[in-house]
């Protein structure tokens, strides 16, 4: 009879068996997909990769492309300067059209100034 009849551990075992090998199915189902992915993406960057090569070659397409950063960078900086130039004049006319304060113009301001806090 105890033969037929089977514990409990047997019986957890068997089943854990069970689960671990579809678990190692599953894993090698997932290894393969995530390998054929990667080669995928691996082929996709050597097919780039040419690509690139093949443009590097083509310089004279390079040369256009450098003399335009050249004269974007020369539109640039002529752009720069001449707003720093407006900003330099405009600076020094005001300097140049604030007339010195005179004494008169001083003692009126303060007077101002004293009237203004005793109307407060």
């Amino acid at each position: 009879m105890e033969k037929k009849k089977e514990g409990n551990a047997e019986k957890f075992f068997k089943d854990f068996g069970k689960k671990v090998d579809q678990f190692v199915v599953e894993l090698n189902e997932a290894n393969d997909r995530l390998k054929k992915d990667f080669e995928g993406k691996y082929e996709d960057l050597k097919r780039t990769k040419e690509n690139l090569k093949k443009e590097v070659k083509n310089k004279k397409r390079w040369n256009e492309v450098e003399q335009s950063l050249k004269k974007a960078g020369n539109e640039l900086e002529n752009a720069f300067k001449a707003a720093f130039q407006k900003q330099k004049k405009k600076k020094a006319k005001t300097k140049s059209a604030k007339p010195k304060d005179s004494a008169q113009t001083k003692a009126k301001k303060k007077t101002d100034k004293a009237k203004k806090k005793s109307s407060k």
